[in-house]
C-alpha cells in the first residue's frame, strides 16, 4: 500500500495520528554499521535569532544531534537559502553562505532562489558555500563547461556499500528568477541518465536531490531509477513511499525536517553481490533540539547588522509621499504609484497593482526626504512577496471593479496601479463602474493576455481579488521576492524618485 504524508501547519493536529506512525525514535534501533541516515534541509533563508520553530540555529541543532547517535548521516540541502530576506536584499545572500558553512553540509544543490541576484553574485556565492559536494549536474556555463567547484554525481563510500547522488537545480529557473546565460537542462532527462551511469559506477543506492515542483518529483519517483528523491520548492512537509522508491521534502524555513534511515543489508550468493534495504522515517520538529549556540550568535549580530543597515538612507523622494488611511484608500497616491512602479520594473509585466490597504505607514514623506529601508518596511510590514499572473483584459478590468467597489467606505482594496490608467464613474453601481481602461496607452483588449504584478495576498483573492485566483502563474508566492526589498532596491537604484499623482485611476461621478 502506498503511504503518503503530507503536513502543513493547519493539519498537523489533525494528521497526528499519520506522523506518530512514521515517527520512530532513534534510540529504539541501535545503529547499524550497514546503516545510513539522511538528513533533509531546502527553502530556508530565516536569519532570525528567536525562540520561533524553525530558522539556521534549530536546524543546525537538529544536524548536531543526529551526527551525534554515532550512525553515517548524509545532511542535503535542496536548495533556495540565498533569498528572499530583508538583509538579503541588502547584501545579495553573503550572510547566507557563513551560515550554511555553519551547517557542515554533505551536499547542496542550488534552487531558483540561488539566482535572484543574476549569474556574477550566484558564482561568487557558490563559490564560498562550502560542501563536501556542490551538485549540478543539468547546470552548465554559457559555453557548455561545468561550473566551478561543482560536480554532477558523487559517489559515498560507506563501509558496506556506496550511495550515488545526483544534483539537479531548478530548470524552473529562467522564469521565476534571474541565471542569466547559465545553461540549465530539463531536470528528468538528465536525472535519469546520471542514475544509469551511477548503477554502471557500483552505486548501490541511488539518490536524486532536485529543487523541483511536485510534478516532477513524482515523475522521478515513478521512473524506477532511484531509490531516493530528496526535493525542495514546495515549501510543505512531504514523506512518500511506494514500496520502491522514498519520496521527501523537508517544510520550509526548517520547521520540519524529513529524517529518513536506511538499513542495508549486503549478502553474497553463488558469487554474486545483492543488496536490499528498508527505510524507515522520523519527521523533526525543530522545536524539540537545542539551537545550536554558535548559529545563535551569529544571528545576533547579523541582528544587529540589520538593524543599523535599515537606518541609512537609500534615497530621496523629491515629491510628498503621503501614506495616511484617507490617502491610499480613497483615490491614486504618489507612494502607491510608487510600490505599483516597483512591482512593475522589477519583473517587467505590463501592470503593477498594489491594495491601498497594504501601505500602512500612515505617515507624510515631506518632498526631499531621505528614506531609508526601515521607512519601506514600516509602509509594507506584512512579508508579502511580489507574483506575476497572466490574465485576460476582462479579467483585469473586473479586479479594478473589484477595486473601486467600495471607495466610499475606505476599504483597503483600492487599487494604486502603473502601466494602466482607468476611469471609473462613482454614481454607477459597484460592479459596473470602471468605464474605460488603457494598458500601454492602447484600450484595454478584453481578450488579450496581460501580466500582471502583484502581491501575494492579493493573487490569493485578499481584499475581494477573487478574480486574480484565475490568473496563470508565472512566479508564484514561493518563488517572487520580498515587496519590501523590491521597492527599497528600486528607490536605491534610482537615488532619486519623484512619484506624483498622475491620473492612473481618476474617480468621477462623486
Amino acid at each position: 500500500m502506498r503511504r503518503l504524508v503530507r503536513f502543513t501547519p493547519q493539519s498537523l493536529f489533525l494528521k497526528a495520528f499519520a506522523l506518530a506512525a512514521l515517527v520512530l525514535v532513534a534510540a529504539a534501533a541501535p545503529a547499524r554499521a550497514s546503516d545510513v541516515t539522511f538528513v533533509l534541509v531546502s527553502d530556508i533563508d530565516r536569519a532570525v535569532a528567536d525562540d520561533a520553530r524553525g530558522g539556521f540555529a534549530r536546524v543546525a541543532g537538529v544536524i548536531a544531534a543526529e551526527r551525534a547517535a554515532g550512525q553515517p548521516v548524509i545532511v542535503v540541502h535542496a536548495g533556495d537559502s540565498l533569498s528572499p530576506s530583508l538583509l538579503s536584499g541588502i547584501d545579495k545572500g553573503a550572510h547566507i553562505v557563513d551560515l550554511l558553512n555553519a551547517l557542515k553540509l554533505d551536499v547542496f544543490v542550488p534552487g531558483n532562489h540561488e539566482y535572484d541576484f543574476g549569474k556574477d553574485v550566484f558564482l561568487e556565492r557558490m563559490a564560498a558555500v562550502e560542501a563536501g559536494h556542490k551538485l549540478a549536474a543539468n547546470l552548465r556555463m554559457p559555453d557548455g563547461s561545468p561550473v566551478a567547484g561543482f560536480e554532477d554525481t558523487a559517489m559515498i563510500t560507506l563501509p558496506d556499500f556506496k550511495v550515488g547522488i545526483v544534483g539537479l537545480t531548478a530548470d524552473h529557473a529562467y522564469a521565476v528568477s534571474s541565471p542569466g546565460d547559465l545553461r540549465i537542462s530539463g531536470t528528468v532527462d538528465t536525472a535519469l541518465a546520471a542514475a544509469k551511469k551511477l548503477r554502471a559506477d557500483g552505486a548501490d543506492l541511488v539518490v536524486a536531490v532536485a529543487h523541483a515542483s511536485r510534478p516532477v518529483d513524482v515523475r522521478l519517483m515513478h521512473s524506477g531509477a532511484f531509490d531516493v528523491v530528496l526535493s525542495g520548492d514546495d515549501h510543505d512537509l512531504l514523506v512518500d513511499y511506494d514500496g520502491r522508491t522514498v519520496l521527501a521534502e523537508p517544510r520550509e524555513q526548517g520547521e520540519f525536517l524529513p529524517v529518513v534511515t536506511f538499513s542495508v543489508d549486503v549478502a553474497t550468493a553463488d558469487g554474486k553481490r545483492k543488496v536490499t534495504w528498508t527505510p524507515s522515517f522520523r519527521i523533526v520538529d525543530s522545536t524539540s533540539v537545542p539551537a545550536d549556540p554558535a548559529v545563535v550568535g551569529k544571528l545576533e549580530a547579523l541582528g544587529a547588522t540589520l538593524a543599523a543597515t535599515l537606518a541609512q538612507p537609500i534615497g530621496k523622494t523629491e515629491t510628498e509621499l503621503d501614506s495616511r488611511r484617507a490617502a491610499v484608500r480613497g483615490g491614486e497616491a504618489a507612494i502607491g504609484d510608487l510600490v505599483a512602479d516597483a512591482m512593475r520594473a522589477a519583473t517587467g509585466a505590463d501592470i503593477g497593482l498594489m491594495n491601498g490597504g497594504g501601505i500602512r505607514g500612515n505617515t507624510v514623506y515631506p518632498a526631499g526626504t531621505a528614506l531609508t529601508r526601515r521607512d519601506v518596511l514600516s509602509e509594507l510590514p506584512f512579508g508579502n512577496v511580489v507574483v506575476v499572473l497572466k490574465l485576460s483584459g476582462a479579467e483585469v478590468k473586473e479586479a479594478l471593479e473589484n477595486g473601486v467597489s467600495a471607495v466610499e467606505e475606505g476599504a483597503g482594496r483600492f487599487p494604486q496601479v502603473a502601466g494602466l490608467a482607468a476611469v471609473a464613474d462613482l454614481s454607477k453601481p459597484a460592479g459596473s463602474r470602471i468605464v474605460s481602461v488603457e494598458v500601454g496607452g492602447a484600450p484595454l483588449d478584453p481578450a488579450k493576455t496581460y501580466t500582471l504584478a502583484t502581491n501575494d495576498f492579493m493573487a490569493r483573492g485578499g481584499d475581494d481579488y477573487v478574480v486574480l485566483r484565475k490568473g496563470d502563474p508565472i512566479v508564484t508566492a514561493r518563488d517572487g521576492r520580498l515587496l519590501a526589498t523590491v521597492v527599497s532596491d528600486y528607490i536605491a537604484a534610482a537615488g532619486t524618485v519623484a512619484p506624483a499623482v498622475d491620473g492612473r485611476v481618476k474617480l468621477v461621478g462623486r
